[in-house]
Parts: C-alpha cells; sequence; structure tokens
C-alpha cells in the first residue's frame, strides 16, 4: 500500500497537535486546578473554624442559616438488559474471540498476520504481517489505520464541541437534560425585619425538607418561594443573576465560589441542613442589643437549563415573576439547591449598616 506525501503530512500534523494538546495541559491546567482545590480548602476551613470556635466571633455576631442538597453530578443510570439472542454471522459465534466468527472476519493469533477489520467505510480488512522484513512499512499501515480510525471521532468531537454551547438545545427537550450545559442562579432578596413570622417559615422548610431525594428539593425551593411572595410588601432590594456554563464542572466551581461568598457573611451559622444532617449552634454573645433592620434570604440554584433563568430584576413585579419561575422548576431540572438567610437566631438582628457594608450590590425596588 502507497500512502501519498499529503496523508503523511495530516498523521503528522495530528500527532503534533495531541502532544502538544497534552503538554498545554500538563503545564497550564494541572498547575491551576491544583492550586484553586488548595484555595477552597483553605477557605472551607476558615468557614468550619468560625462556625465551631468562638474565639473568631467578633463581639456582635450575625447569625445564619443554610439549607442544601443535591449534586452537579449526573445519576447513575441502570446498565442496559442484555439481548435475548445474538444475531448469526455466517456459522454464528463459536469460541470468544479466540474461535472469531464462523463466516466473518477473524481474528488469528501469531505469528500468522494480524487482520485490523474496520467495516464501517474500509472496503476490506487490511493485513500487517508480523515478521521483520519490510522496513518501516508495517508501522507507516498500523499509523494509517490507527488515523482513519480516529480521524472521524476527533472532527465529531471538535464539532460538537464547537456547537455544545452556541446552540443549545431546545427548552424542555431530552438534550437539554443530558448535555452539559447548566445554569447558575443567585436570588437575593432583602426585606424588612418586620417579617419576623418568615424566619420561623425559613426554620421550618429548612429542617423538614428531604433533601435527599430530587422531588423533596423542588418541594423545599416551592416551599420558600411561596414563603416570600407571601410578604411582598416587606421587600426592599434585590440582587438578581443567572448564568449558564457549558461545564458542569465550571457551573460547579462557580455554585460553590458563590456559597462561599454568601456564607462567609455569617459570623455563625446557627442551623445547618446538609444532605438531611441537622446541626445547630447557640448563638454566642447574648441577644442584640441592635435595633433589627432588615433580613436576607439567598437562594442559590444549579438548574439543568441551557439559557439563563431571567435576565433583570428591577422592580416589585420582576421580583415576583422570577419567584413564580423559580417555583416551577421540575426535580428533573433541579440539580442543586442552597438556601440562606440572615439572622436566622430569633434573638439577633441585622442592622442598616451592616446591610450597606455586606450587601452592596443591591438593587432598591
Amino acid at each position: 500500500m502507497q500512502v501519498s506525501s499529503s496523508f503523511k503530512r495530516l498523521w503528522w500534523m495530528i500527532a503534533a497537535i495531541t502532544v502538544m494538546i497534552a503538554m498545554v495541559v500538563y503545564l497550564g491546567v494541572v498547575p491551576v486546578v491544583k492550586s484553586h482545590h488548595l484555595s477552597l480548602g483553605a477557605i472551607e476551613q476558615r468557614l468550619s473554624q468560625g462556625f465551631g470556635s468562638s474565639g473568631t466571633i467578633r463581639e456582635q455576631a450575625v447569625s445564619g442559616g443554610m439549607s442544601r442538597g443535591g449534586s452537579f453530578g449526573r445519576s447513575s443510570a441502570p446498565a442496559p438488559s442484555a439481548p435475548r439472542s445474538l444475531p448469526s454471522y455466517g456459522g454464528g459465534y463459536s469460541g470468544g474471540y479466540g474461535g472469531g466468527y464462523g463466516g466473518g472476519y477473524g481474528y488469528r493469533s501469531a505469528p500468522g498476520p494480524v487482520i485490523v477489520p474496520y467495516p464501517t467505510y474500509a472496503p476490506a480488512p487490511v493485513y500487517v504481517g508480523t515478521g521483520g522484513g519490510g522496513g518501516g512499512g508495517g508501522f507507516l499501515i498500523v499509523i494509517v489505520v490507527v488515523g482513519f480510525i480516529l480521524l472521524p471521532i476527533a472532527f465529531n468531537y471538535m464539532q460538537g464541541g464547537s456547537r455544545r454551547f452556541d446552540d443549545p438545545a431546545a427548552a424542555g427537550s431530552q438534550s437539554e437534560l443530558l448535555n452539559d450545559i447548566v445554569t447558575v442562579t443567585r436570588l437575593q432578596i432583602v426585606l424588612l425585619a418586620g417579617a419576623r413570622d418568615l424566619q420561623r417559615d425559613l426554620d421550618r422548610i429548612a429542617v423538614n425538607a428531604d433533601l435527599t431525594t430530587p422531588a423533596g428539593l423542588a418541594t423545599q425551593l416551592r416551599e420558600t418561594v411561596l414563603a416570600l411572595l407571601r410578604h411582598p410588601d416587606y421587600w426592599t432590594h434585590v440582587r438578581a443573576e443567572s448564568q449558564t456554563v457549558a461545564g458542569r464542572e465550571q457551573a460547579a466551581e462557580r455554585f460553590e465560589r458563590l456559597s462561599i461568598q454568601e456564607r462567609s457573611k455569617f459570623t455563625v451559622e446557627t442551623l445547618v441542613n446538609v444532605g438531611g444532617e441537622v446541626q445547630r449552634r447557640t448563638m454566642p454573645g447574648g441577644p442584640s442589643q441592635d435595633v433589627a433592620s432588615h433580613i436576607v434570604v439567598t437562594l442559590l440554584l444549579g438548574t439543568a437549563d441551557d439559557r439563563p433563568l431571567f435576565s433583570t430584576v428591577n422592580s416589585v413585579a420582576d421580583l415576583k415573576a422570577v419567584l413564580q419561575r423559580l417555583g416551577s422548576i421540575s426535580p428533573a431540572y433541579l440539580l442543586v439547591y442552597e438556601l440562606l438567610w440572615t439572622p436566622q437566631d430569633p434573638s439577633d438582628s441585622l442592622s442598616g449598616d451592616e446591610l450597606i457594608a455586606n450587601y452592596p450590590d443591591l438593587v432598591t425596588l
């Protein structure tokens, strides 16, 4: 078999590109990922120290509640069942690969020639001799065959990767649930402190929520939305953002960053429910002497939507529409949900100065 110079150049180009990609991943991506994990671990350690140690808590603490469930990982699907019978190929299957197929392609053991079949588009099997003669011709033929096998896969992967984010699936379609495009949403609502019954509702929702199933997670989100919709007269500020990410790992990274950013604003987490495990901490320093001013409720969501859930929120009407949109998310689309609110302890208060200092990006309703 003769191979033209253009084919040689093509395969050498593919090999060079593969080596370059491997070097870039090893030298550029791996160190960044490692350093990133270290930074997240250090921040989480700092949060846990603040959660359990009273030495790092300031004189006037701000309590917070947190409830979280779900994951960005794919749920394990059951293995497909084996077919009842296999079709016969010229005499049927006999004795595994060692015996080969009776009338079709067969694998021969050394020292005879080795057959490399590729029936998808190759007109016939390519025989590669196992002897020592012939110089490098056999090796070149192997490269050509492997190239023919890998080239369509590489092209399909590159085309699929270019379309993965530019061409999202139709809303509500099965493709939208199966691809890796994920939307991360943060909705932050500030209410006047007069909505004290909302704090009790959030405590009940967080403690009684079933965070181990998608249906229970969606129920908790729906109950939270209903509790907020019952207090529109107390709404004062809002912060809303919804961003679509072309990858579940990137989405998980963004979600964790938002979670740490919001949880770090609490001096102590007095109520925590993660995956159904409830923990309570007492409020240090006794009841707050400040006049209660506001309550901040934050909803963090990771959904399978291929588009942002909303654009901007600048009015009470916009906020109502967004809450109704979140409350209608189905369990299949809701991947991760985290509920945060402060103050959580009934004896605690959030002053106006603390609100301005910790939440500078709010929009007035």
